[in-house]
């Protein structure tokens, strides 16, 4: 693979845990890339601006890059029983949600998007206003009183009961039962313009950098933790567990299928803009 690539993702356990060989150079022969650890709403914004290689972003951002990023077929999020929560601060219906205020992480993360389809079916023709806050900031606020409701994702599914709240609905159990398919959550994305022999040797990278994460675990452990300082040992552990799985190393037909239905469901409640056919294939060599 030429040298150098950018590449971005999140401080989340997940992606540290996923891509710490190929960035610490633990693969032979791979060139590492040069890193960039940001929040998802940041990384987002990058490949909005097409300023680096290689990112890991919202599968509810995707639809705004396609024509400039092709998705990978491998280290992305996908999975069963790991989607977003809306939680509240004392028990209610979905019906007492109208009129009020919701917190949100950013207005192109997949959990706002799988929000929005959920939202349009449980309080159809009801307004449901939205803030957008720190991901840190959502359960404290719905805590103490700020907004009504928030939307939260990957840790705070194992921490928000330590800040008295419920959970109103799993928006991933919701999308799971309608569909049947695997939640989609964030995606691998590479620039078009690095041409087929380039994106496969990325591709082929990414790959081999789960499997060594895989084979050994403790040459990462580090490494998370030095990136996941707020977050518990144990919960760092529960979440590589929930959201590194088959998924991660290859979309499959279900994977993929679940991306389509999604980012075509979007489309049509008008959250997303259309794009053309063929460009959710993804690029890079086949597992």
């Amino acid at each position: 693979m030429a040298s150098p690539l950018d590449l971005a993702h999140s401080p989340c356990p997940n992606d540290t845990f996923v891509f710490h060989a190929w960035t610490a150079g633990l693969l032979p022969g791979v060139p590492s890339p040069e890193v960039t650890i940001a929040d998802i709403d940041v990384t987002n914004g990058m490949a909005a601006r097409g300023e680096l290689d290689v990112l890991k972003i919202s599968y509810g951002a995707l639809p705004h890059v396609l024509d400039r990023y092709a998705l990978l077929p491998c280290g992305g999020a996908l999975g069963h029983g790991c989607g977003p929560l809306l939680l509240t601060r004392t028990a209610c219906e979905p019906a007492d949600l109208a009129g009020r205020v919701v917190a949100i992480p950013t207005e192109r993360s997949t959990a706002y998007l799988l929000f929005r389809l959920w939202a349009r079916e449980a309080l159809p023709g009801q307004e449901v206003r939205t803030v957008v806050m720190p991901f840190e900031r959502i359960m404290p606020a719905v805590r103490d009183g700020e907004v009504d409701a928030g939307l939260v994702i990957h840790e705070a599914r194992f921490t928000y009961d330590t800040y008295g709240l419920h959970r109103l609905v799993d928006l991933g159990e919701a999308w799971e039962e309608r569909t049947g398919l695997p939640i989609p959550l964030g995606a691998i994305v590479a620039r078009r313009d690095l041409g087929p022999e380039r994106l496969t040797a990325i591709t082929e990278a990414v790959r081999a950098s789960v499997r060594h994460a895989w084979a050994d675990p403790g040459a990462s452990r580090d490494h998370v933790r030095s990136h996941a300082q707020e977050i518990a040992p144990e919960v760092q552990k529960q979440h590589i567990e929930l959201y590194v799985n088959e998924y991660t190393e290859d979309l499959g037909a279900d994977g993929l299928a679940a991306v389509r239905v999604l980012l075509d469901r979007a489309v049509e409640a008008g959250a997303v803009p259309a794009f053309p056919p063929g460009a959710l294939d993804p690029v890079g060599s086949a597992r």
